[in-house]
């Protein structure tokens, strides 16, 4: 397959703008078929069983379709950050982490780039990258798009961020969010299956599902836990997060324009626990500060 003539007329994500990227035209992620990176190095603030101790190697794309109005990395979701690479520069810098002792190769926001990323990981394992690979998404993914990655992912790490369309509809422009990340983590799952861990306790495949927790939609957030426990069971891992950090940028948005309590986050652990969701990363207060949010500066590209 021609890998790159899908952007020829642009429809891997659920935007399905159609525009032609390889002559330059800019999508709804915000950036042309250039590969647009931000930062390439280890990141210790990723899940226990990804981070470790040696840290997990992070590569930031540029670009986001989602466009979520309280984006913690929004000053790369633009697409206006970052530095033009090759495919091949791509698959150098995945053979780079991995000689930093990197746990894994963590895609951060690679959607709009899927063409360009399986040519990279291609040419990386034909010289010699080994480890895991971590597809770090929105969850507004299309089942197609994520059909070319089978076989080259080992671990998904999505978000489920809405189930209330009207809520996905007011933060991120998509009220079919819901309609595309159910099916799109089942394809995840399929190609993952069950998780596979080391005997250091670093998972080497599986799903973990990521939700952030926003302030004042608990009942939002307990659907998809409810959703997610129905559906996998121990099958995944659900992270509940509560890192939510407001932006500057939130002036038309007052209610979001605060942090998770300390109470709406403990009831929705307790909620996890009395639904029985045994698979759960949780996180402690400090996770809401600023400082955990990377600084996009090149390093690494």
């Amino acid at each position: 397959m021609e890998y790159m003539k899908l952007l020829d007329s642009c429809t891997l994500c659920p935007r399905s703008c159609s525009v032609n990227r390889n002559q330059g035209e800019i999508g709804s992620c915000g950036v042309s078929s250039e590969l647009l990176v931000a930062r390439a190095a280890l990141h210790m603030w990723e899940e226990p069983c990804l981070s470790g101790e040696n840290g997990s190697g992070t590569v930031f794309f540029s670009g986001c379709a989602m466009g979520c109005v309280f984006c913690q990395n929004h000053e790369i979701a633009s697409g206006r950050k970052g530095k033009y690479i090759s495919v091949s520069r791509l698959a150098e810098i995945f053979l780079e982490l991995q000689e930093k002792g990197a746990n894994n190769i963590n895609l951060v926001t690679p959607s709009h780039y899927v063409p360009q990323i399986v040519m990279a990981i291609k040419e990386a394992k034909k010289n010699g990258l080994f480890l895991p690979v971590v597809y770090n998404s929105s969850g507004y993914e299309k089942v197609e798009t994520l059909k070319l990655l089978d076989g080259l992912i080992d671990i998904y790490l999505p978000d489920f961020k809405y189930m209330d369309t009207g809520i996905a509809s007011r933060y991120s422009r998509c009220g079919d969010y819901e309609a595309y990340a159910r099916p799109a983590i089942e394809e995840m799952v399929r190609q993952t299956g069950e998780p596979v861990f080391s005997e250091e306790g670093i998972m080497m495949k599986g799903t973990i599902v990521r939700h952030l927790s926003l302030p004042g939609y608990l009942d939002d957030s307990k659907d998809i836990l409810t959703y997610l426990q129905d559906t996998y069971g121990e099958k995944i891992f659900i992270s509940i997060m509560n890192l939510y950090t407001p932006m500057l940028t939130l002036d038309n948005y007052p209610e979001l324009k605060r942090k998770v309590t300390k109470e709406e986050y403990d009831e929705l652990v307790m909620f996890a626990k009395l639904i029985r969701i045994r698979n759960a990363f949780i996180q402690e207060e400090e996770t809401q500060d600023e400082s955990f949010i990377p600084v996009f500066d090149g390093e690494g590209v």
